[in-house]
């Protein structure tokens, strides 16, 4: 098995969500005067689609636990693929947030899926440093769509960036069906039936050790879906930022989470995941009541660093969270995956409707968001590390 080929093709799979959100957030306003709907209107597309991810893998841990990994990654795929298409020829803003919803659901298997093969073929420290490699190989996404978006959408509208979604779910089919195999041999799969299914996830539910990482990586990765929704507005109308400087400004913030990312790969030969993830966490809420100062002030300079480190910090986050959830599993890695999805983007669902909600014009409903999200994160995490100290001794 060649896993340096197969990390890289589920990194680009876990692409799907930043592809499929962050490359349209420039042409909001484009958007709104096609479906003649407001902004607020299209920012709901976005909430949909993270209700989509959350309710997508809840669907897929139990099937790739029973079936295998290979074909219901296939399966989502091709739902990917024809939902990007069907997007492209509606004009009723009805049925295109139901489309976004098919994509997110078909385009969730490569995110839960990928996480899943990675703990079929490593151990728990090795796991958060593949981990930390598909992160960074996913991450490409953030950087590059909205700076390709912005230029899409100045020169060519902004349904040129669908069929951009549409050739990227066309070539991720044909990567796995060359070569991703079978990670599941038959003789370990599942044969547990939906009410099993339904006790696996009250036992992972009642297990601290992986309920509480998995709840402290929903908390803090809901920054960044607080970010993604409210920087449109902050960027381009508060601050007066042109499409294609959107894009390159949301692409440097999102450089950060592929430079912690590294951090953390090479901190992991000396440290245990739960040791950086604690230091990440405390980062995190230190620079997100950064950003609030930076909002009081309205200085966007330090606004832009303040983000860069609070969304640079679930760069270890979010591989470690995973990697100490996903041990705690055991025998279930496939509800336990589903699982961490269905929190990481039930939260993210919440937040972005919230943030959308707020929208005023100024920059608190995003720093607001971020900060309250870093501080319920490390307490939840804090807390539960004194218990298991106190515990110990």
């Amino acid at each position: 098995i060649h896993s340096d080929r197969i990390l890289a093709i589920l990194g680009l799979m876990a692409s799907f969500a930043p592809v499929a959100t962050d490359m349209y957030l420039p042409g909001f306003h484009q958007m709104s005067e096609y479906f003649g709907v407001s902004e607020g209107g299209i920012e709901v597309t976005l909430s949909v689609f993270f209700l989509g991810l959350a309710l997508g893998q809840a669907v897929y841990g139990p099937m790739i636990d029973r079936w295998g990994r290979r074909g219901p990654l296939l399966f989502g795929i091709a739902i990917y693929i024809a939902a990007s298409l069907l997007c492209l020829f509606t004009a009723d803003i009805g049925v295109f947030t139901g489309l976004r919803f098919l994509q997110a659901a078909g385009g969730t298997a490569g995110m839960i899926i990928g996480r899943v093969i990675v703990s079929d073929l490593f151990d728990a420290r090795e796991s958060a440093r593949a981990l930390s490699m598909l992160m960074a190989v996913m991450t490409l996404g953030p950087i590059l769509s909205p700076i390709l978006g912005g230029v899409i959408i100045s020169y060519m509208g902004w349904k040129t960036v669908f069929i951009v979604m549409l050739a990227f779910g066309l070539l991720c089919f044909a990567l796995v069906w060359f070569y991703i195999p079978e990670t599941l041999p038959i003789a370990r799969r599942s044969t547990e039936r939906p009410g099993d299914v339904l006790r696996t996830w009250a036992g992972l539910l009642t297990t601290p050790d992986f309920i509480v990482p998995a709840l402290v990586g929903g908390f803090a990765q809901a920054c960044m879906f607080a970010f993604i929704t409210g920087s449109p507005s902050v960027f381009m109308t508060l601050h007066g930022v042109s499409t294609q400087a959107y894009g390159w400004l949301f692409a440097l913030i999102a450089c950060a989470l592929v430079v912690f990312a590294q951090v953390n790969r090479v901190l992991l030969r000396h440290f245990q995941p739960s040791v950086l993830m604690g230091g990440a966490l405390v980062l995190n809420f230190v620079a997100g009541l950064a950003t609030l100062a930076a909002t009081a002030t309205g200085n966007l300079a330090a606004l832009l660093i303040a983000l860069w480190l609070a969304i640079g910090a679930l760069g270890m986050i979010g591989a470690n969270s995973v990697a100490i959830a996903m041990a705690a599993s055991q025998s279930h890695p496939g509800s336990g995956s589903s699982l961490v999805g269905v929190l990481q983007f039930g939260f993210a669902f919440l937040v972005s409707s919230i943030v959308a909600a707020l929208q005023n014009g100024t920059a608190w409903p995003m720093s607001g968001a971020i900060a309250a999200c870093g501080m319920l994160a490390s307490l939840l995490w804090f807390i539960h590390i004194g218990r298991i100290r106190h515990s110990a001794t």
